[in-house]
């Protein structure tokens, strides 16, 4: 089954939290904190395999997670670092922020791609002492690995593509001077995926040819099955328009040729000016007159012509030598460019909270601030003074009092509460 789009939860490991742990060896009175960092999340990385050419895996596993880093331990041991996650695309995947559409990533090449990095591990107590606070019992928590929700979308390499109305004879062409083998009958929509094949010129000369399902009118709004594949031809340095001269399908070959260019104007301007070259196909069975006449059309556009039969091979070579030398003066396979990385502004940066005010009680909920409440000791004082520096520095207090706290007012934050004081 050929899937070209696809989409995907992935998450990052989180990082290990930090440990709580105090020096006890014998004849060492008062060791003092030693307490491990946490181990670093698992990334989740992206890398191509040329092995692949669809996304249909992607349809049946749709969630990604890395491994966690684990927890620090005592003797200053560090956690072990979460073990990263490798995922395997095509060559050719374009990775979307599903939620904000931006462009991640372009897989076209070896270079791997980190899509969602892994939490730091948190500070295990022995990073807390100083000469004023010499046994703390509290640490810090790994902070969460990154997580999205990511659109995968597959737009083929291929430096050729075959572009026309449906059955008249893309799939024959690229199978003669190929080693593609698509399926070929005289119906309609015979081609339902696109289909690739290397036309080698010499040992050391070559290029990717790409058969695009044909296209119909309306195809650029989404009429028909061509429409679904015409971001496969837009990484296309050249376009074959292949036509049926003979008219055997009771259409005008200049009326085909103009309706397929202005699906790919409606498509995309770009693509519209790429550079191609028109195939007139079935010409040992079409009119002497309309061949000429078609011709003098096309060439009176500045477009170059020639005239085939695919199935007997006749003008295949002339057309394939030209495209070949028409390549070596065409830049190389467009690889599209990531979007830039907007950075909020320290308003936006802050965690997210809700502050609620119900029955005299505030109700504070910050997902993120479970994690550290779990590293909270509420019985010693240096634990609580670092646990309401968090609470400043998140903006919680400066919540509650524009929401008019006062002194002995009971704040609730999630199974902990406490009387507000100033």
């Amino acid at each position: 089954m050929f899937t070209d789009k696809a989409e995907i939860f992935i998450k990052a490991g989180d990082g290990g939290n930090g440990a709580v742990s105090f020096r006890r060896e014998k004849y060492v009175p008062a060791g003092g904190p030693d307490g491990g960092d946490g181990g670093k999340g698992g990334d989740v990385i992206f890398k191509c395999n040329s092995n692949l050419s669809t996304l249909a895996d992607f349809k049946y596993k749709r969630k990604y997670v890395a491994e966690n880093g684990q927890n620090g331990g005592g003797a200053k041991c560090y956690g072990k670092t979460g073990q990263d996650l490798i995922i395997e695309v095509p060559v050719g995947t374009l990775i979307r922020d599903a939620e904000t559409g931006r462009l991640m990533a372009d897989i076209s090449d070896d270079t791997p791609f980190v899509a969602a990095k892994g939490g730091r591990g948190g500070w295990g107590n022995s990073h807390f002492a100083n000469s004023s606070r010499q046994a703390p019992r509290f640490a810090k928590s790994g902070i969460p690995g990154e997580e999205f929700t990511l659109q995968l979308e597959l737009k083929l390499l291929a430096d050729v593509g075959l572009i026309g109305f449906p059955n008249v004879g893309k799939s024959t062409l690229i199978s003669v001077v190929s080693h593609a083998k698509p399926k070929i009958a005289n119906y309609h929509f015979t081609t339902l995926i696109p289909n690739l094949g290397v036309v080698r010129m010499g040992e050391e000369s070559s290029f990717v040819m790409a058969d695009i399902p044909g296209l119909i009118e309306g195809a650029g709004e989404g009429v028909g099955l061509g429409h679904e594949f015409l971001r496969h031809v837009e990484r296309c340095r050249l376009l074959v328009h292949v036509v049926d001269v003979s008219g055997s399908e009771g259409r005008d070959p200049i009326e085909d040729f103009e309706t397929i260019n202005k699906e790919l104007k409606v498509f995309s301007e770009d693509l519209s000016t790429r550079p191609q070259i028109v195939a007139a196909n079935k010409s040992d069975i079409a009119d002497e007159e309309q061949l000429e006449r078609f011709r003098k059309y096309i060439e009176d556009k500045g477009i170059p012509f020639f005239a085939i039969c695919a199935p007997a091979t006749v003008g295949t070579k002339d057309l394939i030598n030209f495209v070949a030398s028409e390549l070596s003066k065409l830049p190389p396979v467009m690889k599209f460019e990531p979007d830039p990385v907007e950075i909020p502004d320290y308003a936006e940066r802050v965690p997210d909270f809700t502050v609620t005010l119900e029955n005299g009680v505030y109700h504070v909920e910050a997902p993120w601030l479970k994690k550290i409440m779990a590293t909270i000791n509420p019985d010693d004082y240096e634990s609580l003074q670092y646990f309401e520096r968090t609470l400043h520095k998140s903006g919680i207090i400066a919540e509650l009092k524009r929401q008019g706290v006062e002194d002995g007012d009971t704040v609730s934050i999630y199974d902990m509460e406490f009387d507000y004081m100033e």
